[in-house]
This record gives structure tokens, C-alpha cells and sequence, in this order.
């Protein structure tokens, strides 16, 4: 079945046919007011393709926007919707029985210029996890915890907490006294984790991420790891977010919590903990290499912006004021940083203090 998911292709007439640069250029000046939001569900799809056809066409019809994916164990969404249709949305998605009730992470700080497409694919899992033992059940999770009772536990003695995200996500933002694991993908982290805390098993054991989708799986696979007392944060960070302050809550939470969107980040305390990977100031605003032939995610402050022109390198400065003709000729031929690294490119730097390559 795994071959054949990944062979089949969308329909054409369910393809974005417009160029990506005038989508971006077209969301940037647009004057329409969206909703950000993201959702899971971990739910038994029998014909993925069919699931995906259906969602795409109903939500192009709604003006929905974002990157979703779908695959035989449910679905996993970051989205951009627009106000006034809103209510409408959420009449749609009540249609369908296994998303009735199911909670919307609804982004606290956003202009609603998140996306600036849809792009809804099928995948093996929403959630890569590298587990193919069949005795592993990923619906014995943790106790969910909301914003509340997570501070008061995280405020135990014989409690651990631990970021179940990647190194790049808690480079910038993480609860106080968390454990950061120095992971690249979530299939890495999960044993990484198990093997780290094998001496804390009766410990509480509270884990988040940015949403909660990980955190389903990882507080399953702890439990399936023989952890006894695994909790898991509701709706994740961002969910965290929006309690805190609706409630007047302590903030645990200490800068940036990184998003899967044109954002890249949203801003929950003042705190920065991070560098900029070019001067090593503080910073902690990730970007993208302006070079679209390098594209690598970095930190990068704001004179470093200016004296780099949002480039990640001299090179890729030098590269991206040549004409788009010339640099058709020479990309073929030129490395970049995005060409040697992917995002765990800056595990040795952040280890080493040394900064990102200027040359």
C-alpha cells in the first residue's frame, strides 16, 4: 500500500498552476483580513486520494489556503482562512463525523499572511516516526495537560520536561528547564529521548511541541517505552500561547515559538536565547537564504540583513545580484550553503560558537 501511495499524482484541475512568486506578491499586497490556524486528527482514512480530492476542492471553494497532509492515519493542517468565511469553515469541517468538536489552534500573533497557496498531499504518515513494531499502539497517549495544570507540574521537583521538537524550532523558543534534545527529525528524537531519560521512568515526564501533533505519538511511544507517568501539553505550544494570556497565566515559555509558515516564528515572551548565525548577536528571527538557489533556514539579525541582503553569505549576496539569466548559467555549477547543509546545518556552529560561513 506504501508503494502505491507514493506513485499516484493529484488531479490536474486540484494543481496551483500559478507561479509561485506571483502568489506570494499577490498575498503580500492583499488587504483581506485571514484567520491562521492549524489542526490534527489521527483517524482512519481508507482512500487517502479520495479524502484529499474532496478537502481541496471544497476548501479552494472556501478561499482556504496552507499545506496539509493526509495519509490512512488521519490528517495534519496548517491553514490560512479568510474572516468572513470563517464560520463557514467551520460548518464544513463539523460535515465530517471525525472532525466534529476537534479543536482549532487559532495563531495568537498573525496577519494572516501565512500561506499564499493550498497544497494538500498524501503521505505514508502525518507524522514520520521510524516505529514499525505492530505492538505499538499510538492511541495510548499521555495525559493531556492545558496551560494550568502544566505549569503547576512542570513546577514539580520530580518532574522532567522535555521539547519534543527539532534543534532549529528550540534554538529559539523553550520551556524553562526543558531538556532540548540535539535532534535534526522527529524519527531521531523519539529513541534519542527514551534512551536519555532510562533512569527517569517514575518521574513525571511532560512533553511538548508546536501544535501537539508530535506529542501524540512521542507520549504513546514513551508509555509503549514503559514510562509510567507521561503527560502531554494540549494543543502544544500554541495552544499554551493563547491560554496565557486569555487566563492571566504565568508564561513559561521563553521567546519564539517557531511556526510552519511564511512567519517562520511567533513571538511569546520578549526573551531572546538564540544568535544570529552570521555576527553571533543576539537574535532569533529565522529566515531563508534570499539566494533561491541556496534556500537554507538560519538566525539572522538585522545589520546582518542589511549587510548581507538577506542572504545567508557573501556568495549568495554576490550570486543574487546577478541577472535571473545569468544565474540560470551559473547555479549548475556553484555550491551554497544550502547545497552542503539541510536544517541541521548548524549543529557544529551552535556547538563550536563558530558562525555561519561568510564566503
Amino acid at each position: 500500500m506504501e508503494q502505491e501511495i507514493q506513485k499516484k499524482k493529484p488531479l490536474r484541475n486540484l494543481l496551483n498552476r500559478i507561479n509561485r512568486r506571483e502568489l506570494k506578491e499577490r498575498m503580500r499586497n492583499s488587504t483581506e483580513k485571514r484567520v491562521t490556524l492549524s489542526y490534527y486528527k489521527y483517524h482512519k482514512i481508507e482512500d487517502p486520494y479520495a479524502f484529499r480530492d474532496e478537502l481541496f476542492i471544497n476548501y479552494h471553494e472556501l478561499g482556504v489556503l496552507g499545506r496539509i497532509y493526509v495519509a490512512q492515519e488521519g490528517v495534519n493542517a496548517q491553514l490560512s482562512v479568510p474572516e468572513e468565511r470563517y464560520e463557514d469553515f467551520r460548518k464544513y469541517m463539523d460535515t465530517w463525523p471525525m472532525f466534529r468538536g476537534m479543536r482549532l489552534n487559532i495563531a495568537v500573533e498573525a496577519d494572516g499572511k501565512s500561506f499564499f497557496t493550498l497544497t494538500i498531499k498524501v503521505r505514508n504518515k502525518i507524522v514520520a516516526d521510524g516505529i514499525d513494531d505492530p505492538e505499538f499502539d499510538p492511541s495510548k497517549t499521555g495525559v493531556h495537560l492545558n496551560a494550568e495544570a502544566w505549569n503547576k507540574l512542570a513546577e514539580d521537583p520530580n518532574t522532567v520536561i522535555v521539547d519534543m521538537r527539532n534543534h532549529y524550532e528550540s534554538e529559539v523558543g523553550r520551556f524553562e528547564n526543558a531538556i532540548v534534545p540535539d535532534a535534526v527529525t522527529f524519527r531521531e528524537e523519539l529513541p534519542v529521548v527514551a534512551e536519555m531519560l532510562e533512569q527517569n521512568k517514575d518521574k513525571n515526564i511532560l512533553m511538548y511541541c508546536t501544535g501537539g501533533i508530535r506529542c501524540e505519538k512521542a507520549s504513546a511511544y514513551m508509555k509503549y517505552r514503559g514510562f509510567n507517568n507521561v503527560f502531554q501539553l494540549e494543543g502544544g505550544i500554541i495552544e499554551y500561547n493563547r491560554q496565557v494570556r486569555a487566563g492571566g497565566l504565568k508564561n513559561k515559555f521563553l521567546g519564539v515559538n517557531f511556526v510552519f509558515d511564511e512567519r517562520l516564528g511567533e513571538r511569546i515572551s520578549e526573551d531572546i536565547i538564540a544568535q544570529c548565525h552570521q555576527c553571533g548577536s543576539p537574535a532569533d528571527t529565522h529566515v531563508n537564504c534570499a539566494n533561491s538557489y541556496c534556500h537554507i533556514l538560519f538566525i539572522q539579525c538585522p545589520a546582518c540583513a542589511e549587510n548581507y541582503s538577506q542572504c545567508c553569505s557573501e556568495q549568495c549576496a554576490s550570486f543574487n545580484a546577478l541577472s535571473e539569466e545569468e544565474q540560470k548559467m551559473k547555479a549548475p555549477y556553484s555550491v551554497f550553503n544550502g547545497s552542503k547543509f539541510g536544517k541541521g546545518a548548524y549543529k557544529a556552529f551552535r556547538k563550536s560558537g563558530t558562525q555561519l560561513n561568510k564566503d
